[in-house]
């Protein structure tokens, strides 16, 4: 495997005033001495809008690398402070993505024309502003202009999509602001900006996910619906928030990608030494308590200790195997989904 990273701005094109010395970036995961092409995956890991989740980035990424496609994982612009609405920021760094990842199609030895873009929660929303809102992601940089930023096919899981009725409210609170107008709602609410040319998705949610209810997903499809545009749907009967692939090896505790961590892990300093811009003493207590005052971990309980029933039931349900075998099959399902609308 190649691996290796691209910073997605120039000198002078990234000014997000809290970024903390953070750049906007992609990890390449490409297979090496290639003679043909492959298709490509950019994953963009969820988090609220406030972080970037490293199990939804690069454990995903490599799900589709060991099917045979060249893969991505972008660290996008984010706010843990809720300090600076993002609005249109993390739309220009993942439109920058794939207008790189497209200019450089012969170097990374994949099909610009087969490029699909994957995000979870916030970043469902995130891949779901680009599939409707592409043609708005200008880029004034002369080597990218004239480069299509709209994805070949969109995978979205258990996506934030409305801002409305069913929305993540602290999502939308990072990304708008409380005081956004209904206009901008409106402009973020994605089920209202579905058109004919929004490239085919593949949406999956679980029925029993308690942050982002699955609303979302229906509405989304709707649309897609109306406008006929391709899409598939799997809504799983069982399973909380954040579930990634679900598979075995993550629940056995697999780590990596920390790397998408990057923007948070820079702001934390200047939260400990109070140095943070424009952050209310509030927040900043807040994120003291979240992330410097946590009790550490306990190890693990051993068999007959006690411990959370909750947690005790999850040890039982995996040691007879997966409880959500069902919900790992979806990275099988969209590539078989996206390679029947590649070869159509």
């Amino acid at each position: 495997m190649k691996s290796f990273r691209i910073d997605l701005w120039g000198e002078g094109e990234y000014t997000y005033p809290q970024s903390y010395g953070f750049m906007p970036n992609i990890m390449a995961f490409l297979h090496e001495e290639d003679t043909e092409k492959r298709n490509c995956i950019l994953v963009a890991p969820g988090g609220g809008y406030c972080m970037c989740a490293p199990h939804e980035g690069e454990l995903v990424a490599m799900e589709f690398y060991k099917k045979g496609l060249n893969a991505f994982v972008i660290t996008y612009t984010t706010d843990i402070t809720f300090s600076e609405p993002l609005k249109k920021q993390p739309l220009n760094d993942i439109a920058r993505a794939v207008r790189i990842i497209r200019k450089n199609a012969d170097e990374y030895r994949i099909y610009p024309d087969k490029l699909v873009i994957c995000g979870f929660s916030a970043a469902g929303h995130l891949c779901a502003t680009l599939a409707t809102h592409f043609d708005d992601a200008v880029d004034e940089n002369p080597q990218y202009a004239e480069i299509s930023a709209r994805p070949d096919a969109v995978i979205l899981g258990y996506p934030v999509i409305t801002s409305g009725d069913f929305t993540h409210g602290s999502s939308m609170d990072a990304l708008l602001g409380r005081d956004a107008s209904q206009e901008e709602r409106d402009y973020f609410s994605l089920e209202k900006q579905v058109m004919e040319n929004t490239p085919p998705c593949f949406i999956w949610q679980t029925v029993g996910d308690s942050l982002v209810p699955v609303e979302n997903s229906y509405l989304f499809a709707d649309a897609l619906r109306a406008k006929k545009v391709p899409y598939a749907q799997y809504v799983f009967p069982f399973g909380d928030h954040g579930l990634s692939v679900a598979s075995s090896e993550q629940f056995a505790g697999w780590r990596g990608g920390e790397y998408s961590m990057e923007q948070l892990n820079k702001v934390l300093p200047h939260v400990k030494d109070n140095t943070l811009v424009n952050v209310p003493e509030r927040r900043r207590n807040e994120l003291i308590e979240q992330f410097f005052n946590s009790k550490p971990q306990e190890p693990p309980k051993k068999d007959g200790e006690d411990e959370n029933p909750e947690a005790k039931k999850f040890r039982e349900m995996l040691a007879k195997g997966n409880p959500f075998a069902d919900v790992a099959m979806w990275p099988e399902l969209a590539y078989i989904w996206f390679s029947r609308i590649f070869n159509a």
